[in-house]
């Protein structure tokens, strides 16, 4: 089957409410990860490196930020008919923005009709996970069925929060929504095999489904919630084992890595999930690249002062490049581009975003510090939690404390 018979469809157009302050000013596909990437890089490299090369990305809340990066960084040569581009929600369908995320792709038909494609694959934009969805795509051709989507395994005493997948013989028997009692897997009871949102449609069945879900006056227009079911109802809706998913270059601790980063713990986490010496999610795999554009004016990180009660280093973490580190410390954290650290500064266990300040003799610790902020000299974040919480900085569960951008934090 020709790669050019897949259309490809990102579903980027969430608000992210349990990440704000991270999407007060922006979609949330577009906030920043690892450094220098963007969460929805990691779901576009994964269906560029599928070998899929018509891409739509269907934008929404607050998409300037989202809708630059993928026209400056996502480009492809028109030569062959590729494409990478983002469509804005555009009231095809009458005077409405988008009721859901089966609505988006009804309102984008027109796409699909320019284009013609025997499959579609939708996926969403805020997952952070390496799959091949060619091998899906051959998964869903051989299987025959309408519609496939795609399960991972997760403990079962997580199935509360999951849409949890009831399949027998490929098929899916039933979709329970957060179900309170759930059975485990045949081959391994502890499991449960959930939805990663993932999913596979021949063409002309997809299109009569969400035209029909169109005419329903009581459906929320929501992929997960109304048109698979409304396959597996009819017997037709298959379901793929993510653990099957051979990447190359994968290895056995990171080969089925998936984290739903939706929540600013879970953001945190797979952020450290980066940077430990054998990291269960390995950005150095070469075989199979998460791709973004780094500005390429900027030069290399820099540390300066090899004095010893300034030594500017930084130990287990990433360190973008325009980084300078100025005789300050940087200890288990990941620091974006642009940003300065000035002499004694500690830097522990955080995540630092673009441009941000950081004083001399200022202390960060277990804190999310959004784009362009300035810690003053001397200031302290992270460290008294109830302070921070007096200042308006949000504290999660966790005891992680999370600056809005732009913020000044004073001494």
């Amino acid at each position: 089957m020709a790669k050019n018979h897949v259309l490809a469809i990102v579903l980027a157009g969430g608000e992210g409410k349990r990440l704000m302050p991270l999407t007060a000013d922006r979609a949330k596909p577009a906030v920043p990860f690892g450094g220098h990437f963007r969460l929805i890089d990691f779901a576009l490299s994964n269906i560029v490196n599928s070998g899929y090369l018509k891409i739509v990305v269907l934008t929404q809340y607050k998409s300037h930020s989202l809708d630059r990066h993928v026209t400056k960084t996502w480009y492809t040569s028109p030569l062959l008919g590729n494409f990478i581009a983002p469509v804005p929600a555009q009231q095809r369908r009458g005077p409405h923005w988008y009721l859901g995320s089966a609505d988006a792709i009804y309102q984008s038909l027109n796409i699909v009709d320019d284009e013609q494609p025997e499959y579609i694959v939708i996926i969403g934009a805020d997952n952070i996970y390496r799959m091949d969805f060619s091998q899906m795509v051959q998964h869903h051709i051989d299987s025959g069925l309408p519609a496939t989507v795609a399960g991972i395994r997760q403990p079962i005493e997580l199935a509360p929060a999951l849409g949890v997948i009831d399949g027998e013989g490929g098929v899916v028997k039933n979709f329970l929504e957060k179900p309170q009692h759930a059975e485990g897997l045949p081959d391994d009871p502890t499991k449960v095999l959930a939805s990663m949102g993932n999913y596979v449609f021949t063409t002309k069945d997809l299109v009569h489904a969400l035209r029909e879900d169109a005419k329903d006056p009581d459906s929320k227009h929501d992929m997960g919630g109304n048109i698979i079911p409304w396959f597996v109802s009819r017997g037709e809706c298959g379901v793929y084992d993510f653990q099957d998913n051979d990447v190359p270059g994968s290895t056995d601790r990171d080969r089925d890595y998936w984290r739903d980063v939706g929540t600013l713990d879970a953001y945190y986490e797979a952020n450290m999930d980066l940077i430990s010496v054998h990291p269960v999610f390995n950005l150095y795999n070469r075989e199979w690249p998460t791709m973004t554009m780094i500005d390429g004016s900027l030069p290399p990180a820099k540390f300066v002062y090899g004095d010893q009660d300034r030594l500017g280093h930084a130990i287990d973490s990433f360190v973008s490049p325009g980084v300078i580190v100025s005789g300050g410390e940087i200890v288990r954290s990941i620091v974006s581009p642009h940003t300065y650290v000035h002499s004694w500064a500690q830097v522990e266990d955080s995540v630092v975003m673009h441009g941000t300040r950081i004083g001399r003799h200022s202390k960060v610790v277990k804190t999310i510090l959004d784009k362009n902020v300035v810690v003053e000299e001397g200031a302290e974040v992270g460290v008294d939690l109830a302070r921070d919480i007096e200042r308006g900085y949000t504290v999660t569960e966790s005891g992680i404390t999370v600056v809005p951008k732009g913020t000044v934090v004073t001494k």
